[in-house]
């Protein structure tokens, strides 16, 4: 493995921003060097002046479609175009086909990723109305978590019995995550909106029919239960102004044990842009008003809300291109992640060290992830530069499998130069270097 010296970077790291150089050896960073000190020689080094230096960003909830939905995307094509965007680490959700509801189909994706994924990586495993056994077979130290469909978003994963959900907050030996959504809610309005617009009806209405009712029920349900048997957990991709009040706390994150996350689509989207984006900004839960991505915006930056992720959920075109009712949800978000954040920076909207506090820091701190998520010395380096250059996204520089994005035709301010995995270049400007550099995820619990 080469060893390398990042020069004159701008670091931005655990709330301060730094002129330094970093030197990388064996995986980690061997060393910090700030001020008139000796720099080594014999070294390659990447010029990093006038650029910045973050953490990987560590992104706890991606949809990498493998096994079985593999023609929409893999875990190959999605951490490829992960690293692309400076996430150096993912999380990946249990709706595959098979679904991850079992120990031995859990073990079958670590064992895809240890040869094809160019980012660390960890996988949930799933709840069902019936695994609570192989739930409370998981090994704390690989496993990121138990995910809970409270809302049957995707498949028939829902767990809807309140005996089996009480007994999974009572004795899941991890860190649960729960998608929050009331389905008796969703489906009573789906069936009035459909019985006025009938199959034609217009995405404008996707915020209606998963409301921010439907959201409050099902989040202070999963709120409820994991105070009443002191679980940890972390509820997913907020998206309404409601939600927020669950989670006023001013408490450090370490000390937390309810914790709520906000997804980079309801950051940026509002429902002023269903008439232009349609299916392309389909999501569950939906994205909301232009009040609700404020106060969503509000919450992170108060720390009501602790992380920034993604929900990556790559379809294909020919999936998208359907009317409201045939149209899946979710869509491809790992590559801009990153810069879409950078650039609410460059509109004062928060800091830069903010951005790398919810993306890098807090994932880091809320799963406990074992020498990841800063930049120290002794820690792995999982690291990102970025340039402060304009670039547009487009068709011949998307990464997805599925080959769009719903920022096609957005112009940023910063964009991803080079991205380090365990200390290894694996995208240095517009070229990924495929490495096996790779490694699972380490938990310290």
């Amino acid at each position: 493995m080469k060893t390398f010296l990042i020069k004159d970077a701008t670091i931005i790291n655990e709330g301060c921003v730094e002129k330094a150089s970093l030197l990388i050896e064996n995986e980690r960073i061997k060393k910090i060097y700030k001020g008139d000190e000796i720099l080594p020689e014999s070294v390659d080094i990447i010029d990093a002046s006038g650029k910045y230096l973050l953490p990987g960003v560590i992104d706890d909830q991606v949809h990498f479609r493998e096994p079985g939905l593999t023609y929409k995307g893999d875990i190959y094509t999605e951490s490829r175009a992960a690293v692309a965007g400076g996430t150096t680490s993912f999380m990946e959700m249990p709706n595959t086909n098979p679904q991850t509801t079992t120990i031995e189909e859990l073990n079958k994706k670590f064992e895809i990723a240890s040869t094809q994924s160019l980012a660390n990586y960890s996988f949930y495993l799933g709840a069902t109305n019936d695994n609570l056994a192989e739930l409370k077979k998981v090994d704390p130290k690989s496993v990121c978590g138990i995910k809970i469909f409270m809302g049957s978003s995707t498949g028939n994963m829902l767990v809807d019995s309140d005996k089996i959900l009480s007994a999974i907050f009572a004795e899941s030996p991890i860190l649960i995550a729960t998608h929050c959504e009331d389905e008796t809610t969703i489906k009573n309005n789906l069936a009035s909106f459909h019985s006025k617009y009938g199959d034609d009806m217009p995405f404008r209405y996707h915020p209606l029919i998963r409301n921010d009712e439907a959201c409050y029920l099902s989040s202070s349900k999963a709120v409820e239960l994991a105070t009443k048997y002191n679980a940890k957990l972390h509820v997913l991709h907020l998206s309404s102004a409601k939600e927020i009040a669950l989670f006023r706390n001013s408490i450090p994150l370490s000390q937390k044990r309810i914790t709520a996350e906000v997804c980079v689509h309801h950051l940026w989207f509002d429902d002023r842009d269903y008439d232009t984006k349609g299916s392309l900004i389909k999501w569950n839960p939906a994205i909301k008003t232009q009040l609700d991505k404020e106060s969503l915006l509000a919450g992170l930056l108060s720390n009501n809300l602790d992380v920034i992720a993604t929900d990556h959920a790559p379809h294909t075109m020919d999936e998208k291109n359907n009317g409201y009712f045939k149209a899946p949800s979710g869509g491809p978000l790992v590559q801009h992640s990153l810069v879409a954040m950078l650039e609410l920076s460059h509109q004062q909207k928060l800091s830069i060290e903010k951005v790398v506090e919810k993306m890098c820091h807090a994932p880091a701190i809320l799963y406990n992830v074992v020498d990841r998520g800063y930049i120290r010395e002794g820690y792995f380096a999982d690291l990102v530069l970025v340039d402060k250059k304009q670039w547009q996204v487009s068709k011949e520089n998307i990464l997805y499998k599925c080959g769009w994005s719903p920022f096609e035709g957005n112009t940023f301010n910063y964009k991803v130069t080079h991205t380090f995995v365990n200390g290894a270049l694996v995208y240095e400007n517009g070229t990924i270097i495929n490495t096996n550099a790779a490694k699972s995820l380490v938990f310290d619990r």
